[in-house]
């Protein structure tokens, strides 16, 4: 079955940030982005949940459009569903008006957070071998000291070098190709206060 050709990317406004901003539905959007379509039973195995809870939160995640159900799949009782291939933009500037979307805000990037440090967790005690050992990186450059344009170029470039290195959708996988999850945080440091 051919899938639907991936929208570039959707601005997270505060209607769809209150839609995602839960750390179950979290946890099922990216469990449907990175191991790929399941039903409610699956995912509710998968994440140590009840299938009632799980299919509550997939209702939701669909109502807001960030996953979608696999149709000619399944059967009337069992869905599958899928994550809508696209990239989730999140301005946090967009939102620093409205003090009622500052806790959701605040707990939908802690649960970012943890998933970022989860990935990397795992991916690091993983014994790989081979081609594989060493090839990947956990790097921290903290000496740099930019403005605020400074920093919004370096993030621009970063993102055009990935795009290059992305594959097309339709493009046929290497057979070597491991599935590869790159995180980037480029966020200012509060200063220490000096005497």
């Amino acid at each position: 079955m051919n899938e639907p050709e991936p929208r570039t990317h959707r601005v997270i406004d505060a209607k769809s940030l209150r839609g995602l901003a839960h750390p179950l539905r979290v946890h099922i959007l990216e469990a449907l982005r990175l191991d790929g379509p399941a039903t409610s039973a699956r995912l509710a195995e998968r994440l140590g949940e009840s299938t009632g809870t799980i299919s509550w939160h997939l209702r939701h995640l669909a109502e807001h459009g960030f996953i979608e159900e696999e149709l000619g799949r399944g059967t009337k009782r069992e869905r599958w569903w899928r994550a809508v291939r696209m990239q989730n933009v999140l301005n946090t500037a967009d939102f620093r008006h409205d003090p009622a979307l500052q806790g959701t805000l605040a707990v939908y990037v802690q649960e970012l957070l943890r998933q970022q440090f989860q990935r990397a967790s795992e991916a690091s005690a993983i014994a790989w071998t081979d081609d594989w050992l060493g090839a990947g990186s956990i790097s921290d450059w903290n000496t740099l000291r930019l403005t605020s344009e400074q920093l919004r170029a370096l993030i621009r470039d970063l993102f055009e070098v990935i795009e290059r290195h992305t594959p097309a959708p339709d493009a046929e996988p290497d057979p070597d190709a491991k599935p590869i999850v790159l995180q980037i945080q480029a966020l200012p440091r509060k200063e220490a206060e000096t005497e």
